[in-house]
């Protein structure tokens, strides 16, 4: 399961390609052929569509217009392989990638290989030039293709999960660690600059950098546990009208939660599907797959609240390369036994109260890849941190990811926040 990071301070922008472009295809090595080709709902799409998608965007916004002799390998594949681009041209039906059954998996591997050659063609050409116009969105395109990376994992989950049989997509799973006493951590009140800098790569959400105000508040020092997530349901949180939102319970009522996503009852004990297969429930490991409405009833319950995104952002140290990654083929978050603050990155993506709109002074870039991030501006909430399938390269203190309110294959859980008077 091992992703390889973009190391930007030694690798040239060609190895630095091979290293994501290779990663992709590592994550496909546990897999079956007929693995490849399921969707199991309509926001799961198939590996299969994974590899290719990436690939289109290569294609599409740096070899069509910075390569002038390259010609696509098979032009229809852009009305499959689009994903929301509207000004990129017509896309397939999403709810419908998991009937195409052709081009083959071979076929979408010769497509990756044949624009991996055109594109190393292009980079010995601009080399590591940051000012040709190529290198930034070539930038781009590498982390687009982590961000997909992740989203293998957690689709072919949730897939595997689906089969009767609970198939494992890995077998060696890692080994329960203790977790320590939660305690509380303070937010800094006063005015704090929160957002991206200008130094290095962000996605356009990141910024503009902004002034806001934290009030008198504390942070949890390590994420909710399954132990106390599965006192919140034996203390009834799921039949409580008074702790959801109006809408988080009119999920609960008409989708029948009663625990987080891959929790089953066995024989009178919780276990959960992970990608090592149905394992008895680590009590101690950080609760997993909830959506925002979940998270925010639990810490209604717990007298507590979710965090701002900015009392996040202030909060947090700089992400490191320690915890559980996609890196460490770990598959799955685990507690984490140090005294000090801990399980910032990694592990799970902490859900926040802060709805994903534009930060002061925002403006989308111009043209199809302008859609990449603002047009989400809406319904959705922020999530930060990463998870065990984030690359560890691709965790920043100002990501700002975003799911709406009733997601749940994602790995999504909680830290929970409370006010000071």
């Amino acid at each position: 399961m091992a992703t390889t990071a973009i190391d930007t301070d030694s690798d040239t922008m060609a190895e630095q390609f091979a290293a994501v472009r290779g990663a992709t295809e590592a994550l496909c090595d546990p897999l079956e052929v007929e693995d490849f080709v399921v969707s199991s709902m309509p926001d799961v799409s198939p590996t299969k569509w994974h590899l290719a998608h990436t690939t289109w965007f290569f294609e599409t916004f740096v070899l069509a217009p910075h390569l002038p002799e390259y010609r696509a390998l098979e032009p229809r594949y852009a009305f499959l392989f689009n994903s929301y681009y509207v000004q990129a041209g017509e896309r397939h039906c999403r709810a419908q990638r998991g009937l195409v059954t052709r081009p083959t998996v071979r076929d979408v591997f010769a497509y990756r290989s044949y624009v991996n050659d055109a594109m190393m063609t292009l980079l010995d050409r601009i080399g590591d030039d940051p000012s040709h116009p190529a290198s930034a969105v070539i930038t781009l395109g590498m982390h687009h293709e982590q961000q997909h990376q992740e989203l293998l994992l957690t689709d072919i989950k949730h897939v595997l999960w689906t089969n009767p049989l609970r198939p494992a997509y890995r077998s060696d799973a890692p080994a329960p660690a203790p977790a320590t006493a939660q305690g509380w951590i303070p937010v800094a009140e006063g005015v704090h600059d929160i957002g991206h800098e200008g130094h290095g790569f962000a996605f356009d959400n990141e910024g503009p950098r902004h002034r806001v105000y934290a009030q008198p508040a504390e942070l949890a020092r390590r994420l909710t546990t399954n132990a106390e997530y599965a006192a919140f349901i034996a203390d009834g949180g799921y039949r409580q009208p008074a702790l959801w939102l109006s809408a988080g319970f009119a999920a609960v009522q008409a989708e029948r939660w009663s625990a987080p996503l891959y929790w089953e009852l066995v024989n009178g004990a919780w276990h959960e599907f992970t990608l090592h297969g149905l394992r008895e429930l680590d009590p101690q490991a950080p609760v997993t797959h909830l959506s925002h409405y979940e998270a925010d009833a639990f810490a209604r319950w717990s007298g507590a609240r979710l965090p701002t995104e900015a009392e996040w952002e202030i909060t947090a140290p700089e992400p490191s390369t320690v915890g559980r990654f996609a890196d460490s083929g770990a598959g799955h978050p685990s507690a984490d036994a140090t005294d000090t603050p801990q399980q910032w990155y990694g592990d799970v993506w902490q859900w926040t109260q802060s709805a994903y709109l534009a930060y002061p002074g925002f403006r989308p870039a111009p043209g199809a890849i302008g859609e990449y991030n603002g047009k989400f501006m809406s319904d959705q909430w922020v999530l930060r941190g990463a998870s065990c399938a984030t690359a560890s390269s691709h965790a920043r203190r100002t990501y700002r990811n975003f799911f709406p309110s009733d997601a749940r294959w994602q790995f999504t859980g909680v830290r929970l926040a409370r006010d000071v008077a």
